[in-house]
């Protein structure tokens, strides 16, 4: 009889969990989660904190969400639109006010910016390039993290916004968005609102629309030409309107032409301001307040490699045979060029020259043009020598050589993040103390007061308008007052307290003409604030009522 030999089978075992493999974009996802995770604890921190614009921005907020007003305009200026407020409105709305639910949309612009920076370094350059700038862009220094959640106006909603152009071009050069009609209303609406919400986004508008002008020009002349224009038209509607009814110093190009006047300085000065600390402060690489000698290199640095980039983007452009790669080159440019003339502009102006710190924040938009300012050492460090064409030691060195400041950048804007995070505590003494301040008012009884504009709309604000007040200046006239209605409702009251910061040179006149003018008044000191409380009106020329608004 004979044998039948069966085949062997294998004997199951245990199975070996699956290896998790870190692939980029994975990577990417855990950068986002702790980019968001670091701004959302300093949200909550109050960190940084708040200010007298911001607590504009939240007064605005309120009175939509109550009905009682619908400006375009954030009170008392007209270039910058309330979009910020509209944004938090519905939140006020269900759970009441508070610098919080004022600066959560601001958070979730964040989180919509590092999704487009995902995708618009990754359809341009290379999957890991992405993952590289989104890690970078989770970390935050001082500056960046108010540019990017304090709601005072442009700044947290202008990153995405250009970020979201200049993929909507790319895309649509490349053939990907199938609804093609949206997609161009979308871009034309964008377009439109940041006309009136902020016109520092307005090189990036320029060059995503010249991207689509060249990679498109067909479709512009069609039914999806009509659809862009449709959606500029609707985005237009509130710059449009503001133009139409406003006085003639209000209206847009009137305003702007204002703000562009400054004090004279030598290009010396300004180009110094603007590349050696508004460069380096506005990307995110300084200590609060403050560009040391040592922090200063990228200032040097960043314009060199955007000239590097800008060359190789032409260089392909030049060579590319293909479509795709024609639009992706032209990506590269659009970015380069969005940073190039944001740069220019600011390196134009006096503010660089004369407040450079506080003024980097008009750079915020640079961050849109990160991978392609990092791509020539991304480049060198992963292709170095172009495919093999150099030797082994010439590879080593260039991978050096790009490795060495790819580091340094992200070593310093770590650093920056890092000095942030242990002054936290110090920031956040500062909401304390303006919540000591308001708890002293309401245990005094005061409800009408003047004092000085960082001070005025923060307590307005807190108080949700429980306590009001009207901004007086050194000469101890009227200062500032961006709703008129406070001061008016001061000016009427029996008896306003001055509430003054200690040892400032307004504290000191008010204490001076209490006791020349033998005014009889309390006084104490609380939170950092000298508390003035006569006990008749005092006759200065604060005692004016201003002429209502409207």
């Amino acid at each position: 009889m004979a044998l039948v030999t069966l085949p062997q089978l294998p004997v199951a075992g245990p199975t070996a969990p699956a290896r998790w493999r870190p692939t980029a974009g994975r990577v990417a996802v855990g950068f986002a989660l702790l980019g968001i995770g670091y701004r959302l604890a300093m949200l909550l921190a109050e960190v940084p904190p708040s200010n007298s614009d911001e607590a504009v921005t939240g007064l605005v907020a309120a009175h939509v969400a109550q009905g009682r007003a619908f400006p375009l305009f954030f009170y008392g200026q007209y270039y910058m639109g309330a979009l910020e407020s509209y944004l938090a409105a519905p939140l006020f709305a269900l759970l009441d006010s508070s610098t919080f639910l004022l600066r959560l949309p601001n958070l979730l612009l964040y989180a919509v910016f590092l999704t487009l920076m995902w995708r618009l370094t990754r359809r341009l350059y290379t999957p890991w390039l992405a993952t590289v700038t989104v890690g970078l862009l989770a970390l935050g220094s001082e500056r960046i993290l108010k540019n990017q959640l304090i709601a005072a106006g442009g700044y947290p909603e202008m990153n995405p916004a250009g970020a979201l152009l200049v993929l909507l071009a790319v895309n649509l050069g490349l053939g990907l968005v199938r609804r093609r009609g949206p997609a161009y209303a979308g871009f034309g609406l964008v377009a439109g609102l940041t006309l009136w919400d902020d016109w520092l986004v307005l090189p990036y508008v320029a060059v995503a629309g010249g991207l689509l002008l060249v990679v498109r020009r067909r479709d512009l002349a069609g039914r999806p030409g009509f659809a862009l224009g449709a959606g500029l038209l609707v985005g237009l509607v509130p710059i449009l309107v503001h133009n139409l009814t406003a006085a003639p110093e209000h209206r847009s190009l009137a305003v702007y032409a204002a703000l562009g006047e400054g004090a004279p300085a030598t290009w010396w000065d300004r180009l110094g301001g603007a590349f050696l600390i508004g460069l380096p402060m506005g990307t995110g690489v300084c200590d609060p307040g403050r560009c040391l000698p040592w922090q200063r290199w990228w200032g040097v640095v960043c314009p060199l490699l955007l000239v590097v980039a800008a060359v190789l983007a032409w260089r392909g452009l030049r060579r590319a045979g293909r479509r795709t790669d024609r639009v992706r080159q032209g990506g590269r440019l659009a970015l380069l060029a969005g940073a190039a003339l944001t740069l220019s502009l600011y390196a134009g102006s006096s503010a660089a020259a004369h407040t450079p710190v506080e003024s980097s924040r008009y750079l915020s938009c640079l961050l849109i043009s990160t991978p392609a300012l990092l791509w020539p050492l991304w480049s060198a460090l992963t292709r170095p020598g172009g495919a093999g064409r150099a030797s082994a030691p010439t590879r080593r060195l260039l991978r050096r050589a790009a490795g060495v400041p790819l580091a340094a950048l992200a070593g310093s804007m770590a650093l920056a993040s890092t000095t942030l995070i242990g002054a936290a505590p110090g920031l956040s003494r500062h909401a304390e103390q303006r919540r000591d301040l308001v708890g002293t008012l309401d245990r005094l009884g005061v409800s009408h007061f003047y004092a000085d504009y960082w001070t005025c709309n923060t307590v307005i604000f807190l108080t949700r308008e429980r306590i009001v007040c009207g901004v007086i200046r050194d000469d101890l006239d009227t200062g500032w007052d961006r709703y008129p209605a406070y001061p008016a409702q001061v000016a009427r009251a029996d008896r306003p307290a001055f509430v003054l910061p200690v040892g400032s040179a307004l504290s000191t006149a008010v204490r001076d003409r209490l006791r020349d003018g033998r005014v009889p008044h309390a006084g104490l000191t609380v939170a950092g604030y000298d508390i003035y409380l006569p006990e008749t009106r005092v006759d200065l020329p604060i005692a004016r009522p201003p002429v209502p608004a409207g």
